[in-house]
């Protein structure tokens, strides 16, 4: 008999990996996986994880990453160390490395999760065995392909793009970070594959990019389109232009798989952000794009009041599943960090001016919707199926090999499927999931989390 939790179950995959809140940018930086850890918490104790496929993805290999990045760039991460990096002066200034995108310990572990993630999500829509895909660990949009920008490295956006785009043949790149996302635009600037759409903060701030004129070029003129926004924008004006654009890109590019970055940094009380979203405000985004029933990817992004971050990616999941979650935070082991109100919901900063006009927005949503015009048509793409074996391996091979021959083409085969599924007696509402040990190799069980080490806050988290 199939109930209605087990059909959610099913069709919404949820990937994440124990150790990922174990990285550590260094201190004072704003950047921080751990908020990652204290998303994954709160959906097991809001109970959300029994309805989601949860997944454990297997690292991306170092060619699976460097289908998009550079073979130096990624030799770079992979063989830098904090104990060996005055050998490396001249690369990391080359590739950007240094004090915004410091080297810390197991750097290049945390891009392959990061990419792992990604990739097996997208896979994971590419087989339809999801309707929707989440990687929390992912959403690192401004780094490029042979340069470190922006507390972001390796770009599993990009690489979870072009593997939608194996089986899909028009993809749709939606980022409502607080910051543009131009390494991502900067990809799949020149093809009509592709649409990159950012809502962002623009003038006098971090990347500088992301003009409303910047469109694409080449084959991608008028596929990349910009919607700079200024500070204090709130939940009523950014619903009013995102529903404005985004209806009419769905309308006109017709993807046929959606990327929707949900950056918390746009949310109010951001330790970056001018933004002032709710996370009410942010999650309709998430509703409405979920709502046109296209195979959707959510990925993380940016966002540095990490207790915000946890409620707002907390609250999104809840959409994805369509499941109503309480205001009241339940009981788990970050609890002290919501402190005074213990609620899931945060309210918009009633000091904050909303500098965007009405003036402002229309005249941005217009000359966005000329653009869209301007579109000459729907790409048409002569799909090719890709070839493959039983489970996507060469029969020929024992069991031992399976993993290593593998076709290339084939992100997750069903062996790689069989050992990353997550038994569900891992999960407890006060116990971490089994982790491992990400420096070691080795596995062993973690404390309940009440036994966990507490994380000294810094102000703004």
């Amino acid at each position: 008999m199939t109930t209605s939790a087990q059909h959610s179950k099913s069709r919404v995959s949820y990937y994440y990996d124990g150790d990922f809140g174990n990285f550590y940018y260094g201190q004072g930086h704003p950047m921080k996986p751990h908020r990652v850890r204290m998303t994954h918490s709160l959906i097991v104790n809001y109970g959300l994880y029994r309805k989601l496929n949860v997944m454990r993805p297997a690292p991306a290999s170092f060619n699976e990453i460097t289908r998009y990045h550079s073979d130096d760039y990624i030799n770079f991460l992979k063989n830098v160390r904090s104990d060996n990096i005055s050998s490396f002066t001249d690369q990391a200034a080359r590739f950007s490395v240094g004090e915004d995108c410091p080297v810390f310990d197991g750097l290049y572990e945390f891009c392959q999760l990061s990419c792992g993630g990604s990739l097996a999500a997208a896979a994971n829509l590419n087989r339809k065995e999801s309707d929707i895909a989440i990687n929390w660990m992912g959403g690192l949009h401004h780094a490029k392909k042979s340069e470190a920008s922006g507390f972001c490295y390796s770009n599993d956006i990009v690489l979870a793009i072009l593997e939608l785009l194996k089986q899909h043949k028009r993809v749709l790149y939606i980022d409502i970070d607080v910051h543009h996302g131009d390494g991502v635009e900067e990809a799949f600037y020149t093809t009509d594959r592709v649409m990159t759409v950012s809502f962002h903060k623009h003038g006098e701030y971090f990347p500088g990019t992301g003009d409303l004129r910047d469109v694409g070029a080449g084959l991608g003129k008028y596929y990349a389109l910009n919607v700079p926004l200024r500070d204090g924008v709130d939940d009523i004006t950014y619903e009013r232009i995102f529903r404005a654009v985004m209806g009419e890109v769905m309308a006109r590019f017709q993807p046929e798989a959606v990327v929707l970055q949900c950056g918390a940094d746009s949310l109010a009380g951001d330790r970056l952000g001018v933004f002032n979203l709710t996370t009410y405000g942010h999650g309709k985004c998430v509703e409405y794009m979920k709502s046109f029933n296209v195979p959707l990817l959510l990925v993380g992004g940016g966002g540095y009041t990490i207790r915000n971050v946890s409620r707002c990616w907390l609250y999104e999941t809840s959409i994805a599943l369509n499941v109503d979650v309480a205001d009241d935070l339940p009981m788990h082991d970050y609890f002290e960090y919501f402190i005074p109100d213990y609620k899931l919901h945060i309210k918009p900063i009633s000091t904050l001016i909303n500098y965007n006009t009405s003036d402002h927005i229309e005249s941005t949503t217009a000359q966005l919707l000329q653009n869209l015009k301007l579109l000459p048509h729907v790409p048409s793409v002569q799909m090719h199926p890709i070839p493959e074996t039983q489970d996507g391996i060469v029969k020929t091979f024992d069991q031992g090999l399976r993993r290593d021959h593998q076709n290339e083409d084939i992100r997750n085969s069903q062996f790689d499927k069989d050992v990353a599924v997550e038994d569900a007696g891992e999960f407890y509402e006060d116990r971490e999931p089994e982790a491992r040990n990400t420096f070691s190799g080795k596995r062993q069980a973690s404390p309940p989390i009440a036994d966990l080490p507490k994380k000294t806050r810094v102000d703004g988290e």
